[in-house]
């Protein structure tokens, strides 16, 4: 059978790509020119000030102008990032009362960005990853669903939980957090693919999250660490994880979310490249396996 979709699949690029810069049109014009539609915002105020009403609506001008359209917002992880070099880390799963609370008020300000410029997804993580899995609390991580859960579906945004690599967030833990630990309005599912591989199968993780998956993560590692290349420069099985896409019935958008870079435009052009091959494999002939 073929790819079905009622539309083409939509690619877009996370400025996580752009991270240590301050967000400005010339980021927008590039990924325009290399053949995306979509982006995702990193909140992070030394690169986008999400506090601040006039910046969501200078960037409103500038999507408008380079006709890219706003997919969704990275909620905050960090207080900075700037020279490689990340400030204090935001965490919603935090044990302590008064860094979870930080996390949930700069989270609930990214959400607010919303009201003034319309997103769909705030892509979520829930604690921080493996390395430091003792800081993650998940009476905290339920406390904070909840807030920032109704402040999400008051601004019309969809919230979504990522795969990460700690207990609180693989695939089935993932799941369990959406159909039995907290009721989230609006809420589902961002598959990262380079977490998945890191930690354990890709393709297995996709299936599990069948039904759930709102909104995605591209990138690849070679599983030592998250590297965040394009697809194809690591060792996922791109092909094998677009057709468990496509066997799960996924017809959202496809974020890639790569590494901050000194030449942007290489990379883009690289991923361009890998997009098109994704498009191949979602249009060949799956009649194989998958009735």
């Amino acid at each position: 059978m073929q790819y079905n979709s009622p539309l083409p699949p939509r690619f877009g690029i996370s400025t996580h790509l752009f991270h240590g810069q301050r967000l400005d049109r010339a980021h927008l014009a590039a990924i325009k020119a290399h053949g995306f539609d979509l982006v995702e915002v990193y909140a992070t105020r030394t690169h986008f000030d999400y506090h601040d009403v006039a910046a969501a609506n200078t960037l409103g001008e500038w999507l408008a102008e380079t006709g890219v359209a706003l997919h969704g917002m990275h909620a905050p992880t960090t207080v900075s990032y700037s020279n490689g070099v990340w400030g204090d880390t935001l965490t919603i799963g935090a044990a302590d009362e008064a860094a979870r609370r930080q996390a949930v008020e700069e989270t609930i300000r990214a959400v607010d960005v919303a009201r003034t410029l319309p997103y769909s997804f705030l892509v979520l993580h829930l604690g921080v990853p493996d390395a430091d899995d003792t800081r993650n609390s998940r009476a905290s991580v339920a406390r904070s669903l909840e807030d920032i859960g109704v402040a999400a579906a008051d601004a019309g945004v969809t919230v979504a939980i990522e795969l990460i690599p700690n207990s609180l967030s693989q695939a089935a833990r993932l799941v369990q957090w959406l159909e039995d630990d907290v009721e989230l309005p609006r809420a589902g599912i961002c598959l990262d693919v380079g977490h998945a591989h890191l930690t354990g199968d890709a393709m297995a993780a996709i299936e599990e999250c069948s039904g759930h998956i709102v909104t995605t993560h591209l990138h690849d590692n070679r599983r030592r660490r998250d590297d965040h290349l394009v697809p194809g420069r690591g060792s996922v099985d791109w092909e094998g994880v677009a057709m468990a896409f496509r066997k799960v019935g996924y017809d959202g958008a496809w974020i890639f979310e790569l590494a901050p870079a000194d030449e942007p435009a290489a990379v883009l052009a690289d991923a361009a490249a890998a997009r098109d091959r994704i498009i191949r494999w979602l249009d060949m002939d799956m009649t194989t396996g998958l009735d």
